[in-house]
């Protein structure tokens, strides 16, 4: 029995998008403050748990071994039965599926807070229906599933701030047997899990890289296996490829973060990357073609959004259903220069604390 005046116990059941999992980290900051006795426990798949562990405000980090579309009905009763131990007073549910909900349940959580989605009523006794959809910030959206029902809509919300380690960079670059260079580095992500109506042509890249190889910068290809043959077509674009590094798929979630917090700026398509180098506080200039920029912004008073608004977007299509890809295509690499370099020549200032939706 859970003595009565006791710290409370949140169980928050995490996205499994890198991205999405960056900005749960409002909520998570809003919860602490709120509560800061408070004890935090995040349950996330492997991938996505390891950015837990750069947050400060979680106390603990389950990783989840259920894989992705599988119900694993068993799977689920046996951890949500083994968490019964734990008494959590509540549990938050981002992900919106039935799948979600049933650890809660299986583990008697007495009040579990969702937003409607499938149908998983009685699995989630604190049912909200989600403000707005789309054209809300995600990360207000999860904050405000932490309030109590009947709150006013969240007007601002914590900034995501992920934890670096600055000092591990040496060894990172010795790991992959790249030696270190003197020049500002500039971060490229061309590459976005969801789809191609959410990344930049190469070609594009290549002009970008071109422009500051020719400053006499460095070029990081940051990615996963998926990206490294887009980042070699981009490399085998520019004019000085020594000073072009293809690190897709060569480090791993934890080491790209703390590689992208040393790099001078970052470009990345509208992906977990981008959302990851906001919240390390450097200049990001993200691309956005199906996506929307109100409702996945990257979250940095350093960071700004680059898209061309034309009148078919957003249609959050993983491929363009108009086969044209025009929001990507006609997003000429001088746009996306202008927007770096107004950051770059910004003064350097601490990162936000606070986010305004009504700001992007």
């Amino acid at each position: 029995m859970r003595e009565i005046g006791s710290a409370p116990r949140i169980l928050v059941i995490s996205p499994a998008w890198v991205g999405d999992m960056v900005m749960a980290q409002s909520l998570f900051k809003v919860l602490k403050t709120r509560q800061p006795k408070a004890w935090l426990c995040v349950t996330a798949p492997a991938f996505t748990a390891q950015l837990a562990t750069r947050m400060p405000e979680v106390d603990e980090v389950i990783e989840i071994p259920f894989h992705h579309g599988k119900l694993q009905l068993n799977e689920r009763y046996r951890l949500g039965h083994s968490l019964r131990a734990r008494h959590f007073d509540r549990a938050i549910i981002l992900p919106g599926s039935t799948k979600a909900a049933l650890l809660p349940f299986f583990a008697r959580i007495p009040v579990r807070s969702g937003y409607r989605g499938e149908p998983r009523r009685g699995l989630v006794n604190d049912l909200r229906t989600k403000p707005i959809g789309k054209k809300s910030h995600m990360a207000a959206q999860f904050v405000q599933l932490g309030l109590m029902p009947g709150e006013p809509l969240v007007s601002r919300y914590p900034a995501p701030q992920l934890t670096t380690q600055p000092q591990a960079t040496p060894n990172i670059m010795a790991s992959l047997n790249l030696k270190a260079l003197n020049n500002p580095s500039l971060a490229l992500c061309p590459g976005a899990e969801y789809g191609p109506a959410k990344c930049w042509p190469s070609h594009h890249f290549a002009a970008l890289a071109n422009h500051y190889l020719e400053q006499g910068w460095q070029i990081w290809l940051v990615g996963s296996n998926k990206d490294q043959s887009m980042a070699q077509a981009i490399i085998h674009s520019c004019k000085t490829q020594d000073r072009c590094l293809n690190l897709a798929g060569r480090t791993s979630l934890l080491q790209a973060v703390d590689l992208l917090a040393q790099a001078r700026a970052v470009v990345s398509n509208d992906s977990g990357l981008m959302h990851v180098a906001a919240a390390t506080g450097r200049p990001v200039a993200g691309i956005f073609g199906s996506s929307s920029p109100q409702h996945t912004p990257p979250l940095s008073n350093r960071a700004q959004a680059v898209s061309l608004e034309l009148p078919c977007q957003p249609c959050f299509a993983r491929q363009c259903p108009l086969g044209h890809l025009d929001c990507m295509e006609k997003l000429a690499p001088w746009q996306v220069i202008d927007t770096l370099e107004s950051l770059l020549a910004e003064p350097h200032t601490a990162l936000a604390d606070i986010i305004s939706p009504n700001s992007f």
